[in-house]
């Protein structure tokens, strides 16, 4: 638990120093020594926001502190050291965040406004911002701990039945199409049936809408031919990450998060090939719209 407080702490402490410095997703996430991909999905779990959200709220709280408290220092010097490109772009984005124009904040802003700002614990040390930071982390620990089990196993190559949908929203009209194709073949329902996603892109490169995941069903039999839209794909054998638990839909993306965090503070690395969900119970058959679920990553 110690290392997430440090890299968290050690990282929002180099954004808050370093907003007039290169503050892109890579640079942050090499000092976090997380990967972009998981540093990205890290961080908006820990602090509510996005990167990028994150530091231009700190750049324009920075710029309104200038403002109160420099009332000589020109408004074009405020927003230039904070790496805003023209007085357009400042005012717009300032406007959205204070209710105010620049200018008008200036003149209304308190004489104490910059101890309003500044937050400090009473020890000196890290004040109530990243206490609460370091209170997520631990929520998000102690919520994995008592709602995943995780291990790290080999898992068997699975011959599927597949159907493609493009965008998270389409995922279950695809796994229709497929229940429609199994019902027909006499494959659904059955004992033991087991429903699949595959992700096939990451939602950190692609949009929600435009990500490939394919809603599958195990086969005992590898698919011949390709039937509608329904088309045979396979999982190859390997070792995995597997995270096992009861959840609802809403807790997925805090059990992907949960165990890349696990996954890089363990030192495994992801292989090539495409991380899936394995459905042992259908939420919509339980009375708080939980399933039981494997979550799984492929690892060296």
């Amino acid at each position: 638990m110690e290392a997430y407080k440090k890299r968290i702490v050690k990282t929002i402490q180099y954004i808050d120093s370093n907003l007039d410095a290169d503050l892109s997703l890579e640079k942050i996430a090499e000092i976090s020594a997380y990967s972009p991909f998981h540093f990205h999905r890290i961080f908006k779990l820990v602090t509510g926001e996005t990167l990028q959200s994150y530091i231009i709220r700190k750049k324009i709280e920075k710029s309104a502190l200038h403002l109160a408290v420099h009332k000589n220092m020109e408004i074009k010097e405020i927003y230039w050291n904070l790496g805003f490109s023209n007085h357009s772009a400042f005012c717009k984005t300032f406007k959205k965040h204070y209710g105010l124009p620049p200018t008008e904040f200036r003149r209304s802003a308190p004489e104490k406004f910059h101890k309003i700002l500044q937050t400090h614990s009473k020890n000196g040390q890290i004040d109530t911002v990243f206490s609460q930071y370091i209170c997520n982390i631990e929520n998000l620990l102690n919520w994995t701990n008592m709602n995943l089990k995780i291990e790290v196993k080999e898992m068997p190559e699975m011959n599927l039945a597949s159907v493609m949908s493009l965008g998270i929203a389409n995922v279950e009209s695809s796994f229709n199409v497929l229940i429609d194709w199994a019902i027909r073949k006499n494959l659904f329902p059955r004992e033991k049936v087991k429903m699949i996603s595959v992700y096939h892109d990451s939602f950190k490169v692609t949009p929600a809408d435009k990500v490939r995941i394919h809603a599958c069903m195990l086969l005992d039999e590898k698919l011949n031919e390709t039937q509608g839209e329904v088309f045979s794909e396979a999982i190859e054998a390997g070792k995995y990450i597997v995270g096992s638990g009861e959840v609802t839909l809403k807790d997925f993306e805090q059990c992907w998060v949960s165990l890349f965090l696990w996954m890089n503070e363990n030192n495994y690395t992801t292989r090539r090939t495409f991380p899936y969900e394995i459905y042992h119970s259908n939420f919509k058959e339980h009375p708080e719209g939980k399933m039981i679920v494997d979550f799984c990553i492929p690892i060296h």
